[in-house]
C-alpha cells in the first residue's frame, strides 16, 4: 500500500511537470471580472499584449462584470485547473466580499491559487467641476451643510472604491450616497457627465480627464504623493487623517492547478510586470508594477482580508 502511495504521488508530480513543460500550448484566456477601459483591464491588457509576444499563443481578455466582481472570479474559481483560465483580480473579489457579503459561491482561499501581485494604484478622489469645492476640506464641508445630496460612485459593491467612501462617511462624519456600477469606466462616463459628484477612482481611467479639465483632483488616498500626480495632496494632508488605501490587482488561477504551471505563471508574468516600457507606461497612469513571488503574495493577500474585514466592521459598510 505505501509503494502504491509512493507512485501516486511520483505519478502526479510527473503530470505536472509535464504540464507545465507543454505550458502554454494554447490561447490563454485572461479574466477581468469588470468592464473594459477600468484599470484592472488596462493591466491586464498590458500583460496579455506582452505574454502573446513571447508565448506566440493569443492571449484572451474576457470581461465578465457584475457582482463586485464575483461573476467573473467564480468562473475562474470553477475553470478546469490548468493555468489556460486565469483571473487579473482586484481587492474586492478576493479580499473584500467574504467580510461584506454573508454568503459566496467561491472561496477566494481554497478556491483560486495565488500567482503575483500584479500591481497597485492609489486612488485619487475626484469630483465634477460642478461641485464646488476645491479641496477637501470645502468638500466635506459641503456636504455638512447639505446631507445626502452628494453621491460617489463605485465600480460595485465591496470595491475598495466603495469601501473609500464607507471611510470617508466615518472619519469626517459626512452623509453622502453611494452609487455602485459594473466597472470603473461607466462609473467615470457619469461622473464626467455630471450625474455622479465624486469619486475614488483608480487613477489611470481619470488622470486623462482631470488633466482635460473635465474633472478635479482633490486628494489620492496614500500616506505619500503620486509620481503621477504631485501636486495633488494625499488625504491625511487634506486633513483627514487615517487614509491609507490602495487599489491593487493579482494574478489567480484555479486552486488545484499544478504548482509548476504556477511556478511558471510567476516567472513569465513577473519578467513582463518589470519590462521597462511596461512599467513607465503603466506609471505615467499612476499605476506601479510588482510581480513578487507566490509566498510574498499569498502573505500579503491573506493580511488585506484581516485589514478591510476590520474597515468593514468598524464603518458599518453594507452592499447597496
Amino acid at each position: 500500500m505505501n509503494r502504491l502511495c509512493r507512485l501516486l504521488v511520483l505519478s502526479a508530480a510527473l503530470a505536472s511537470l509535464s504540464a507545465a513543460a507543454q505550458y502554454p500550448g494554447k490561447p490563454v484566456r485572461i479574466v477581468v471580472p469588470f468592464s473594459a477601459g477600468g484599470t484592472t483591464d488596462i493591466l491586464a491588457r498590458a500583460v496579455g499584449q506582452k505574454l502573446t509576444a513571447a508565448w506566440s499563443q493569443p492571449i484572451v481578455i474576457d470581461n465578465r462584470p457584475g457582482a463586485s466582481g464575483m461573476i467573473g472570479a467564480e468562473m475562474v474559481a470553477k475553470a478546469p485547473p490548468d493555468g489556460y483560465t486565469v483571473l487579473m483580480a482586484s481587492v474586492a473579489e478576493v479580499a473584500i466580499n467574504q467580510s461584506l457579503y454573508t454568503r459566496m459561491t467561491y472561496d477566494p482561499l481554497k478556491d483560486l491559487a495565488p500567482v503575483t501581485l500584479a500591481g497597485f494604484t492609489p486612488l485619487i478622489l475626484v469630483v465634477h467641476p460642478s461641485v464646488q469645492a476645491r479641496s477637501v476640506k470645502e468638500l466635506i464641508e459641503l456636504a455638512k451643510a447639505k446631507p445626502g445630496r452628494f453621491t460617489f460612485a463605485s465600480p460595485g459593491n465591496g470595491s475598495v472604491q466603495h469601501l473609500s467612501g464607507e471611510l470617508m462617511k466615518t472619519v469626517a462624519r459626512v452623509d453622502i450616497t453611494h452609487v455602485p456600477y459594473k466597472g470603473g469606466a461607466p462609473a467615470v462616463t457619469d461622473l464626467v457627465g455630471g450625474q455622479i459628484s465624486m469619486f475614488f477612482a483608480g487613477m489611470p481611467i481619470v488622470m486623462p480627464h482631470v488633466k482635460a479639465g473635465r474633472l478635479r483632483a482633490l486628494a489620492v488616498t496614500v500616506t505619500r504623493r503620486s509620481p503621477a500626480a504631485p501636486d495633488v495632496p494625499t488625504m491625511e494632508e487634506a486633513g483627514v487623517p487615517g487614509f491609507d488605501i490602495s487599489n491593487w490587482f493579482g494574478v489567480y488561477v484555479p486552486g488545484a492547478t499544478p504548482k509548476a504551471v504556477i511556478a511558471t505563471l510567476n516567472s513569465e508574468m513577473s519578467r513582463v510586470l518589470n519590462l521597462a516600457d511596461v512599467k513607465e507606461r503603466l506609471a505615467e497612469q499612476g499605476l506601479e508594477t510588482v510581480g513578487n513571488s507566490v509566498e510574498q503574495f499569498d502573505a500579503f493577500f491573506r493580511a488585506e482580508i484581516l485589514k478591510y474585514d476590520k474597515i468593514i466592521r468598524e464603518s458599518g459598510a453594507r452592499p447597496d
